[in-house]
């Protein structure tokens, strides 16, 4: 079999010692009112630094940005110095991190928001189902429904976007490797793409390339502030998270913004198959059509195991491949995937609960079980 994935790779700067990534992941292990990192988040990461890059869970640019109970965020000192501790463990440990910007947009709640104004959003369409996590009189974490959400004024789409500036120079100064733009999932960028949300008649609404401004006009600020080879931007092309409509034409829409991204020359394009199907179709059109357009660094992420994976890397669809849920349950994932070990399985009704249980306390394999293999 090949070893392609245990290969080296350059991005940002940066040599990667593998092309496994650990995806971007949402725990909810802040504190509940500084919303900073705490201490066995940095021992979390840690644990994990053998990945080839770490994306640090989608982490909200402002108050305004959040969307569920104890995310942390990077818009205060007290949080930059949170991640100062993370990524200090992650490098003493030989690791690499990138930390994902995160706006909701409309998927939110008035409660998370010490002002208790409503979720913003492209338009004020709201969602019907979805639930989101707030904390109750007992700060344990409930679904409740999600808001209806104000449409954004033109002049605040552009205060959002000095939002992610700020964030991505709080987080250089918090020792993060680069940054990853949350495009992805139905939250607040994927909501300017989509046509059936965005029906705005100013500048960031009607035709592709106006839904894509926003986001466009984030990544350019992003890049220029921290230098674009540090930047990526993850997107889930086909993804119906948060009751998103698959988009019209999704060749033209992400090729556009793929090949506008490569003209901005940002380190990478992360591509999300939340199903885990489309992604893996050899004879599909839309993952060869975005290799295409975008020039940089692809992450591929979405159902893959190591056969997967090689496969992928072999075919050339893309250049590092990232885990996400394997990555809860194995802190030595890159290993298990190396000799071919069995993958542990995650407790999930541990993944958002808060607390060590579920976080910290997976095992790695022993000695004797790396020598057996």
């Amino acid at each position: 079999m090949s070893r392609k994935l245990f290969s080296r790779h350059s991005l940002g700067g940066k040599l990667l010692p593998n092309r496994v990534v650990m995806a971007p992941m949402n725990r909810n292990r802040a504190t509940d009112w500084q919303l900073a990192p705490r201490a066995m988040t940095a021992k979390y990461y840690a644990q994990r630094a053998s990945a080839g890059l770490i994306v640090a869970e989608g982490t909200p640019v402002s108050p305004q940005a959040r969307g569920c109970a104890r995310t942390p965020g990077i818009y205060s000192g007290r949080q930059v110095a949170g991640w100062r501790k993370v990524t200090a463990a992650v490098h003493e440990g030989g690791g690499r991190i990138y930390l994902q910007l995160w706006h909701v947009g409309r998927v939110g709640h008035c409660s998370l928001r010490a002002d208790g104004s409503p979720p913003v959003g492209p338009s004020t369409k709201a969602l019907h189902s979805d639930r989101v996590p707030i904390l109750n009189g007992s700060s344990e974490p409930v679904l409740v429904p999600c808001d209806p959400p104000r449409a954004l004024a033109t002049d605040e789409v552009r205060l959002i976007v000095a939002d992610f500036v700020r964030a991505a120079h709080n987080a250089i100064a918090a020792g993060f490797d680069g940054v990853e733009i949350h495009a992805a999932n139905g939250y607040l960028f994927d909501q300017f793409r989509c046509p059936y949300l965005n029906d705005r008649v100013d500048q960031y609404g009607g035709t592709t390339s106006n839904r894509w401004r926003f986001l466009l006009e984030t990544v350019q600020a992003v890049a220029e502030a921290i230098g674009g080879a540090r930047v990526g931007v993850r997107i889930s092309p086909l993804g119906s998270a948060h009751e998103m409509l698959p988009d019209p034409d999704p060749l033209v829409t992400f090729g556009y913004l793929a090949t506008r991204l490569g003209q901005l020359k940002i380190g990478h394009l992360h591509v999300y198959d939340q199903e885990g199907s489309w992604i893996h179709d050899r004879q599909g059109e839309l993952l060869p059509h975005l290799r295409a357009c975008f020039p940089g660094t692809m992450i591929l992420c979405g159902g893959f195991d190591r056969e997967r994976a090689e496969s992928a890397l072999r075919a050339g669809c893309g250049d590092l491949i990232a885990f996400g849920k394997h990555f809860i349950a194995n802190p030595d994932l890159v290993q298990r995937l190396r000799i071919g070990a069995p993958l542990a399985t995650w407790n999930s009704t541990t993944v958002y609960k808060g607390g060590a249980k579920g976080y910290i306390d997976y095992p790695a394999l022993d000695a004797a079980a790396i020598t057996a293999a």
